[in-house]
């Protein structure tokens, strides 16, 4: 079982950047693979990208160049950095945690707005 919280969320103006980040209850050197997901309003959840346990990030097409992943296991802590952001990118976002086949573990979310 893993705890996951994230934070960093906010108002942010087009073009300008936030740092999510999530902090896990364990060791993420333990975890196969930790994530970022994201729900806009009136649609379904989507991945954003998703890190392993050997440290290889994997990106939604539509947002490489634009978001990156990271991680620091002294922290137990993944993050998402996030520029050039645009309205179409307002969402809460959620931290994740399981495998590379599938998610298990979920956190509440934190809300990213982005005005024009």
């Amino acid at each position: 079982q893993v705890q996951l919280v994230e934070s960093g969320g906010g108002l942010v103006q087009a073009g300008g950047s936030l740092r999510l980040s999530c902090l896990a209850s364990k060791s993420i050197d333990s975890i196969n693979a930790m994530g970022w997901y994201r729900q806009a309003p009136g649609k379904q959840r989507e991945f954003v990208a998703r890190i392993t346990s050997g440290g290889i990030p994997n990106y939604a097409d539509s947002l490489k160049g634009r978001f990156t992943i990271s991680r620091d296991t002294a922290k137990n802590t993944v993050y998402l950095q996030m520029n050039s952001l645009k309205p179409e990118d307002t969402a809460v976002y959620y931290c994740s945690a399981g495998s590379l086949l599938a998610m298990i573990y979920w956190g509440k979310g934190t809300l990213v707005t982005v005005s024009s």
